[in-house]
């Protein structure tokens, strides 16, 4: 768990150019060589790259900065400086960069997966070989290379999920979860055993869907209560939301709008998803009563009654979650750019050039 991070802080550099030259030809039986001094090399690149492999920002904890290679310098007898290397940058998918001053998204890897050319390295200066002319024949003027970029980034992960599971600690979220996938969270009969996201595969006929199970919620978690709403943005994608209920809970009729309250001070947007409420533990008595007055208390939801231990209702959540994860999304939370790219190229010298997931389980 300690190796769970979804937000790093880190800094990020591109080289120098190299000093151009200012030298001129000597040689044996060559009279009057003239100017001979080489270009400085170019610094090198930050550039950002995707690796479906990684599923946290933990490998940025320990490392934050970033700096690539200086140019070289230029040298006699019209030799050039050899380039600076480039720092690549691996991220997981879901990735987001933001200026870690004023927050505004600068790069959003949800469905862009191409390598991003971020920061430019600075220019070569050119060598006197360049200022030769008929009325300047031996110029000994040569420029310096242009300085690299420095920026300070926030890194934020929001895991890529079809269906998101919402709900109170114990409501079942991590059963379900284990029982539609290969996912194995820790379960216990105790709150908060979920402290960190998981994700799982389920699969029905030909499709796969993700589905992400977060840490519960509490009544008041947008003012920190409890895990408070730290892992909400990992849901910020999903196309649906489901809301386990647990109904062996005396506030089973108070939970969903409890819930609907901390998602809105989160983010209204998240209210704009598709979802389906379905209520847990039908295997325990009184639960169908319970599910009864559920559904009665909000006829405009689709409200499903399921039961991990005895398999009640599993046949129609799981198609249920089909269909959601079938419709088009309403929109993400936030996705895209938040500003123009030309406004980032000159700002930051941005050029914009343009899996290790879980193995799927059947539901029967």
């Amino acid at each position: 768990m300690e190796k769970f991070a979804d937000e790093a802080v880190i800094e990020v550099s591109s080289g120098n150019g190299g000093n151009g030259c200012a030298a001129f030809r000597r040689e044996k039986y060559v009279p009057r060589g003239g100017p001979a001094g080489g270009d400085g090399g170019r610094g090198g690149n930050v550039i950002f790259t995707i690796r479906r492999n990684l599923r946290t920002l933990a490998h940025l904890r320990y490392k934050y900065s970033f700096k690539a290679k200086n140019g070289c310098d230029g040298g006699n007898a019209g030799r050039y400086g050899r380039n600076g290397d480039d720092v690549i940058i691996p991220l997981p998918p879901g990735s987001l960069l933001r200026d870690a001053e004023t927050g505004i998204l600068l790069r959003d890897f949800s469905d862009n997966k191409e390598d991003f050319l971020f920061l430019k390295g600075g220019n070569g200066g050119w060598g006197n070989i360049h200022f030769k002319s008929s009325v300047n024949q031996a110029p000994t003027k040569a420029l310096h290379g242009k300085p690299g970029a420095n920026v300070k980034l926030k890194v934020e992960l929001q895991i890529i999920a079809d269906i998101g599971l919402v709900g109170f600690p114990n409501a079942g979220k991590s059963s379900l979860l284990e029982y539609f996938t290969n996912a194995r969270p820790k379960i216990a009969a105790y709150p908060f055993t979920t402290k960190i996201p998981n994700l799982g595969v389920l699969t029905i006929d030909d499709l796969d869907i993700i589905i992400a199970d977060i840490p519960g919620l509490i009544k008041g978690a947008s003012k920190g209560a409890g895990l408070g709403i730290q892992f909400l943005k990992h849901i910020s994608r999903t196309k649906a939301l489901v809301f386990l209920i647990d109904l062996s809970s005396d506030n089973f009729l108070d939970a969903f709008d409890i819930l609907l309250d901390e998602l809105n001070s989160y983010s209204p947007d998240l209210l704009k998803k598709k979802r389906l409420i379905a209520g847990t533990k039908t295997d325990l008595e009184g639960t169908q009563e319970r599910l009864a007055g559920l559904s009665d208390k909000y006829p405009e939801e689709e409200v499903l009654g399921i039961s991990v231990f005895s398999g009640d209702g599993i046949k129609d959540v799981s198609i249920a979650l089909a269909d959601l994860a079938r419709q088009d999304s309403p929109g993400d939370v936030e996705s895209g750019y938040d500003t123009d790219i030309d406004d980032l190229e000159s700002e930051y010298g941005i050029m914009p050039e343009e899996d290790g997931s879980p193995s799927p389980k059947k539901v029967p």
